[in-house]
């Protein structure tokens, strides 16, 4: 343990009122790492379902802007056309 850590450790305690040993057991009580392990992988999956999701809007959205732009540049040349423009 460093010394910053030592420090961190012993001024969490005393706000807690507690001793460093106390509060070290406490946290230590409070671990599980399978708990937090399976807690992380459900978000983590979440996350990944949740990019899914908005890659696929984008692209959706993307092939949208592409048509629209599609049309517009017609409608353009079209009418630059009807005015004997270009």
């Amino acid at each position: 343990m460093t010394k910053t850590e030592k420090k961190n450790i012993t001024s969490r305690a005393k706000r807690a009122g507690l001793s460093a040993g106390e509060y070290m057991r406490r946290a230590a009580a409070g671990f599980e790492p399978d708990a937090d392990n399976e807690a992380l992988e459900a978000m983590i999956e979440e996350m990944n379902a949740a990019t899914d999701r908005a890659e696929q809007t984008l692209d959706a959205a993307l092939e949208s802007i592409d048509a629209s732009n599609k049309r517009i540049a017609a409608m353009e040349a079209k009418a630059a056309k009807r005015h004997g423009v270009g």
